[in-house]
């Protein structure tokens, strides 16, 4: 009996010990499962109240990291230029902001150059990056995209650049000539010269004033208020009268034809402007004796049918480097051949300019040694459009043709090889 006892008295002693252990061990496993761990700090952070709204409507790219350089919350923009990629931070520079101001809770700014992510070209994303503490574990990241900024600074630099040494030339020539003229008073043969240099070197600032003061019309590629029907015969014909003294001192045939009674709505003097410098370009960038060609036609777009103005010629081409920056203010394929026409480099940018303030575009197609087309599309005039006709163009005519005859090349395909004509 007092074995059987005290066997059962050591199994109620271990089943009481047992009964204690196991409800110890729940209550710390269920204390254990209250306390905030490390993980789940960092599977589930908590933003401040009403930090999500604000950085949703942020122009700026948003990052917000935890203590462990988790990204906690990223807007689109921030993933558009690839500052987050696999849920890091993928700019050591701005992590390393990040830690520092997590360790003192100081405020950083810095500008940064990025690489630009899915290209090839060495073309850098200039951003300013801002690190500030939000609340005691988060910090925030605010990137600003400045490249588009620090171009149009550059463009705004080199302009005043350009033009200051644009206007320097004439000016400076026109003092250097008086003083020669006043030092040949009694030489009228070289008084005679020298006037003569001066009234092209006038001519040229004049030009160079006018096209600034049309350049600074159009630059902001605003929507006409004053627009028209305008007929693209007679924006040819004036530019083909425009260039007729040129063509001719070069015996440059030039041909103009296409689709017949087509109207264009926009701003007649801006469009003949336009259409103007582009044939203007074609006959100083020609050999002598080749052709110039101007077209219409009516082709359809999204946006309802638009008339194209294309003008070929058989110059001397644009490389594909020089093809991407013709339309930009001051811009030259060849300088030294620009300079002795008279050209001031703001001819193209004009023309693109009109174009969109128009709701159209300019084009370029050109080889090297083989010429160039150049095609302006603007929007036609609606209510013309049921005016035309089919009949013949009164633009198929040829001036200027030494031979005489009355055949025209289409310019929107290339001309053939420029020809000597006898």
């Amino acid at each position: 009996m007092d074995v059987n006892a005290a066997v059962a008295a050591a199994a109620a002693i271990a089943g009481v010990l047992t009964g204690v252990i196991a409800m110890l061990a729940f209550r710390w496993s269920e204390r254990d499962q209250k306390r905030p761990t490390r993980t789940s700090l960092h599977t589930d952070p908590v933003l401040p109240p009403g930090v999500d709204t604000v950085l949703s409507v942020l122009r700026s790219s948003a990052v917000v990291l935890d203590e462990s350089d988790a990204v906690v919350k990223a807007s689109s923009a921030a993933y558009a230029l690839g500052l987050v990629r696999g849920g890091k931070l993928a700019v050591e520079p701005m992590l390393q902001m990040a830690r520092d101001t997590r360790r003192d809770g100081e405020i950083r700014q810095v500008e940064l150059d990025l690489p630009r992510r899915g290209t090839g070209r060495g073309e850098a994303l200039a951003v300013s990056a801002r690190v500030a503490p939000l609340g005691s574990r988060l910090v925030l990241l605010l990137v600003e995209d400045l490249t588009e900024a620090r171009r149009i600074e550059a463009v705004r630099r080199d302009f005043v650049a350009n033009v200051s040494h644009e206007l320097k030339t004439p000016v400076g020539a026109l003092s250097l000539l008086s003083e020669a003229v006043m030092d040949a008073s009694d030489d009228p043969e070289a008084v005679e010269r020298f006037a003569g240099r001066m009234q092209i070197e006038a001519t040229r600032l004049t030009n160079l004033v006018q096209e600034l003061i049309d350049l600074s019309r159009v630059q902001n590629d605003d929507p006409l208020e004053d627009a028209e029907p305008v007929r693209v015969d007679e924006l040819v014909a004036e530019a083909i009268d425009r260039c007729r003294h040129q063509a001719g001192t070069k015996q440059i045939t030039m041909a103009a034809g296409g689709t017949a009674d087509l109207h264009v709505w926009g701003n007649r003097g801006q469009l003949a402007a336009a259409l103007g410098n582009l044939v203007e370009n074609a006959v100083n960038y020609s050999p002598a004796r080749t052709r110039v060609g101007i077209a219409a036609r009516r082709v359809s777009g999204s946006g309802g049918e638009m008339i194209e103005l294309a003008v070929t010629d058989q110059g001397i081409g644009i490389s594909d480097k020089d093809k991407e920056r013709i339309f930009e203010r001051f811009y030259r394929v060849d300088p030294a051949r620009s300079r002795a026409t008279g050209g001031t480099g703001l001819g193209l940018a004009i023309v693109k300019h009109v174009a969109a303030s128009h709701g159209g575009e300019v084009t370029v197609w050109s080889s090297e040694g083989q010429g160039s087309t150049f095609t302006l599309r603007l929007p036609e005039a609606g209510a013309a459009r049921d005016r035309a006709t089919d009949h013949p163009s009164d633009l198929d005519e040829e001036v200027g043709r030494p031979d005489g005859s009355t055949t025209v090349s289409s310019p929107y395909e290339p001309l053939p090889a420029p020809e000597v004509l006898p």
